[in-house]
């Protein structure tokens, strides 16, 4: 498998209409670089905005599309995620349709199947969202 990865259906357990990544550009040891497209149909889109919800949502898929990745990679499957916490969420501005957003996160700690992780939303140069967060994983 190679970066970028544009069909990432298969990276994650989330499906449509609840896809909330569009592509993974990058990813390393410790960090994960996703971007996705605002559409107008997105369940998260209202007035024209793509609301604090679906910020938080794109966060979290971008993890799970890192470990849909690194299962892939290893011939594992991909494991279901769920949200623990989130604390520190901040949003300092919402994206409208059409515009691209790139979502960075980044490993803190991994302590059995809880991992621990920051993320950051950016539309162009800036940063327009971040939280900390903690997901959980199982397979299934």
């Amino acid at each position: 498998m190679t970066l970028p990865v544009e069909d990432i259906i298969p990276l994650i357990p989330q499906k449509p209409p609840f896809v909330m990544v569009g592509r993974l550009l990058e990813t390393d040891e410790n960090t994960t670089l996703s971007s996705f497209v605002i559409h107008a149909e997105n369940v998260f889109v209202k007035n024209g905005l793509f609301q604090e919800a679906g910020l938080m949502e794109n966060i979290a898929q971008t993890a799970a599309l890192r470990a849909g990745y690194l299962a892939k990679i290893e011939n594992k499957p991909v494991a279901v995620g769920y949200i623990g916490a989130v604390s520190n969420f901040e949003v300092f501005s919402l994206p409208k349709v059409d515009d691209e957003i790139l979502t960075e996160i980044a490993s803190q700690n991994q302590i059995f199947d809880i991992t621990v992780l920051s993320g950051k939303v950016w539309l162009g140069d800036q940063l327009i969202a971040q939280c900390e967060m903690k997901v959980f994983s199982k397979n299934e």
